[in-house]
């Protein structure tokens, strides 16, 4: 497999690691001069200070870190972030704090993972009728019972 092209736009940035030779995300850190407070119900954007070159036919998914998710409350304010093949700006990650205190970010923290992941974009097509299934159009919930 090709390495991801990494460019650092900040002196303090850190090439995403992985915690062990099995992980399947890569560890993002923070890229901060200064602390960041995220208060409680609140959203702030992070810096990684890097860009990347996600292989074409590829895209990076970045998700919260267990530990931040369990311990502190805090994950990815859209639940997984895309990166397409084609952005080149830096990589920021949105952390929301589903807690009720407040949280302390530092600088060089793990902040979330990334996974590098084949993407299919197939055409849309409008159809009159679809295939008929033996779930039809049982919605949430309606597997299982």
């Amino acid at each position: 497999m090709e390495p991801i092209r990494i460019k650092k736009l900040h002196p303090l940035a850190t090439v995403p690691t992985y915690g062990s030779p099995e992980a399947a995300g890569a560890d993002l850190y923070a890229c901060l001069e200064a602390p960041v407070t995220v208060g409680a119900g609140e959203t702030v954007f992070v810096p990684t200070g890097l860009a990347m070159e996600v292989p074409k036919g590829c895209a990076g998914l970045i998700y919260a870190r267990s530990s931040l998710g369990t311990k502190r409350g805090l994950a990815p304010a859209n639940k997984v972030g895309v990166i397409d093949s084609d952005y080149r700006g830096q990589v920021m990650v949105a952390l929301h704090n589903h807690g009720k205190a407040e949280q302390v970010i530092a600088g060089g923290e793990r902040i979330a993972q990334l996974l590098i992941t084949p993407v299919y974009t197939p055409g849309f097509v409008e159809a009159e009728e679809l295939d008929d299934t033996q779930r039809g159009t049982g919605g949430f919930g309606s597997t299982g019972k």
